[in-house]
């Protein structure tokens, strides 16, 4: 016998609370929201639970984890946008962001990677894809040059002529550098540099979708990890950010102990946007500066952050320079 099946009409996966209108104490979440954005709205920032993925005021500056913009109910319908268009990607950016908060440093990372390898097959991801122009790989024999003075090791990305855009060469010769600066005792403080105008623009766009197969992709990722390194040698490591730091270029930035910034740095987290979420461990290091409610605003609303703003949150720790 024929089976008649009901369609599934999924509605965005996105639930706005207005925290003004809710009376106290502060319910807990609808039974759906554990596979939904949640953003919590409020005109003054207020005690809230950790069960919000992103928290908004008009208030300016306000208190971690709340995020201050103009118009917060404009900015959540921003979000709802975002989230209608990539909700595979959305959804599996704040279930991450809520597990990693019980895991250690080195499964963050690797929940990070199993969830972007799955977003690799997904359909966000290749309409993305078939969408974005060709590019013709361009690259370096050195991608990342190395200089010894002393107990100071200098490592400095090398491929300017693409904003040292992150290639999987540039992946390994840091991951060569980083494993001296984790093996030899002799090595007491890296400095982590990026050569030209940016920091970093993140990862090549030209290398972009040329694995197709995620799960050999995300045994490379683990195996083959700055991200990991990093973690191992971060109070040896200072980040030197100038002009545009994206994806890659903040999230390796920010397990480094200490991080400066010119005042021409920006940061800006644009993977949601494509379909994916950050695989470089921004999951990880990101919110280990500045909560992971505010690294979901950053993924999902993709705004650039100031030097000046990212001071104010922790995830620099000093401008350096003229203003």
């Amino acid at each position: 016998m024929k089976k008649d099946y009901t369609p599934v009409v999924m509605e965005p996966p996105f639930l706005l609370v207005d925290l003004d209108r809710t009376a106290e104490p502060e319910p807990p979440p609808p039974p759906a929201a554990a596979d939904r954005v949640l953003v919590g709205v409020a005109a003054e920032p207020c005690p809230v639970s950790g069960q919000f993925d992103v928290l908004l005021t008009p208030v300016p500056d306000p208190p971690r984890p709340w995020v201050g913009c103009t118009d917060p109910y404009a900015a959540a319908r921003d979000l709802r946008r975002t989230v209608t268009r990539q909700p595979a990607a959305a959804v599996a950016l704040v279930q991450v962001l809520r597990m990693g908060a019980a895991l250690g440093p080195a499964e963050r990372l690797v929940v990070e990677s199993l969830a972007y390898s799955a977003l690799q097959g997904g359909t966000g991801f290749r309409t993305w894809l078939a969408a974005a122009r060709p590019r013709t790989s361009r690259p370096a024999a050195e991608p990342v040059r190395l200089r010894r003075d002393g107990e100071l090791l200098t490592v400095t990305l090398n491929r300017p002529w693409v904003r040292n855009a992150f290639d999987a060469a540039t992946r390994d010769a840091l991951c060569e550098a980083l494993e001296v600066a984790v093996a030899d005792p002799s090595v007491a403080r890296v400095d982590l540099r990026g050569a030209g105008p940016v920091f970093c623009s993140g990862g090549d766009l030209a290398e972009f979708g040329m694995s197709r197969d995620p799960a050999k992709a995300h045994r490379v990722r683990v195996a083959r990890s700055p991200a990991a390194l990093l973690q191992r040698c971060a109070a040896k490591v200072t980040a030197h950010l100038h002009g545009a730091c994206v994806g890659a270029g903040i999230e390796l930035a920010a397990f480094a102990g200490r991080v400066s910034a010119t005042p021409d740095t920006t940061v800006r987290l644009p993977e949601i946007g494509m379909g994916l979420i950050p695989g470089a461990g921004g999951t990880a290091s990101l919110p280990v500066r500045i909560g992971r409610e505010r690294t979901a605003w950053l993924a999902l609303s993709g705004v650039p952050l100031t030097a000046r703003e990212a001071v104010g949150w922790g995830l620099v720790d000093q401008v350096e320079g003229r203003e």
